[in-house]
């Protein structure tokens, strides 16, 4: 089992999004809405009544596989722990009594809480199996039987990805955890060693826009395309770096290319047309220079000073061009 990568180097550039192989473990990704989530939370309570129990057990792309028959008494105790269990209890006390399994059943374990929302104790246990080696049967049970495991992830604000058991569901999941726990660096630093995909790049902008990394951000999708949805979400991510960094015109032409693709989601096209709005309304409404203070003009009589003129022409007419900037945008139709 793999251990927690090093940290990322902060001036590391260049495109981190182009997922380059033929087979992913990602699924397509969703994007949650208000609404949305009203219909699927009551779907979700009608599924888990229909389901009873199964409806807290880990989740599973498809059937579960089949238990082969010479399997060994371990890998049958592992086996009905991952797929009839809706509590991580089972799993942990097997993995005190089976070393050499450990490190998957405490991964399995923490897996099983994220899914049930137990963000700090997911990563706890995530940690915890990462760092322990498995053994050569614990492995092969992975690659026969937890392949079709399925983990929903959220990479980035409203935006979920279904992920196949793998690296990258384990390492999304727990960078999801420290994201909520408030680790923000260590969330980053998580993914340092995942293969270029959507998912993990907009996991990674994610936490490196919260870190004020935005330069990083920019360099990390230079030159995306509005594609699906995921890259439609890591645009908008792209184009608010972009205006943190006073680069207004290239955050414009990044909402331009969210809003070019007609399929894209309602509440991702929302956002763009909002964001543009509100840059749009940023360099309208930018804050005039403060008008000069006005020149007194002394002239001495007779070795005393006296005020003889109140130069105040700048700030009248500044006073004239604020009135009348006013009237033209917020005005009456005949002022």
């Amino acid at each position: 089992m793999a251990t927690v990568s090093e940290p990322s180097a902060p001036g590391v550039r260049g495109a981190i999004f182009g997922d380059t192989r033929d087979i992913t473990p990602f699924r397509n990704g969703h994007v949650r809405t208000s609404v949305g989530g009203l219909a699927e939370g009551l779907s979700g309570a009608i599924w888990g009544v229909l389901k009873g129990k199964a409806a807290g057990r880990i989740d599973v792309a498809g059937d579960v596989p089949r238990l082969k028959r010479l399997a060994g008494k371990t890998a049958k105790s592992v086996y009905d722990a991952v797929f009839t269990s809706t509590e991580p209890d089972r799993l942990l006390t097997l993995a005190r009594s089976y070393p050499g399994w450990a490190g998957l059943c405490y991964v399995i374990a923490g897996l099983l809480v994220y899914k049930h929302g137990g963000y700090l104790r997911a990563s706890e246990l995530l940690q915890r199996g990462l760092s322990i080696r498995i053994d050569d049967a614990a492995s092969q049970f992975s690659t026969s039987y937890l392949r079709r495991v399925v983990t929903r992830i959220e990479v980035a604000e409203r935006i979920d990805v279904p992920v196949l058991f793998s690296e990258e569901s384990v390492f999304l999941a727990l960078s999801h955890c420290f994201r909520e726990t408030g680790q923000t660096a260590k969330a980053l630093d998580t993914l340092a060693s995942l293969p270029p995909s959507l998912p993990s790049a907009l996991a990674r902008c994610t936490a490196a826009a919260a870190l004020e990394r935005h330069a990083d951000v920019v360099a990390w999708t230079e030159g995306l395309r509005n594609t699906d949805d995921l890259s439609a979400a890591l645009l908008l991510i792209r184009a608010q770096s972009l205006r943190v960094l006073g680069e207004r015109e290239a955050a414009q032409a990044a909402l331009v290319e969210v809003l070019r693709r007609k399929k894209t989601s309602l509440a991702l096209r929302n956002d763009a047309l909002t964001d543009r709005a509100l840059s749009k309304l940023e360099v309208r409404r930018r804050p005039n220079p403060r008008p000069p203070v006005p020149r007194v003009v002394v002239r001495r009589k007779q070795g005393k000073p006296e005020v003889t003129e109140l130069d105040a022409v700048d700030g009248i007419r500044k006073d004239i061009e604020v009135r009348r900037m006013w009237n033209k945008d917020f005005g009456e139709p005949d002022d």
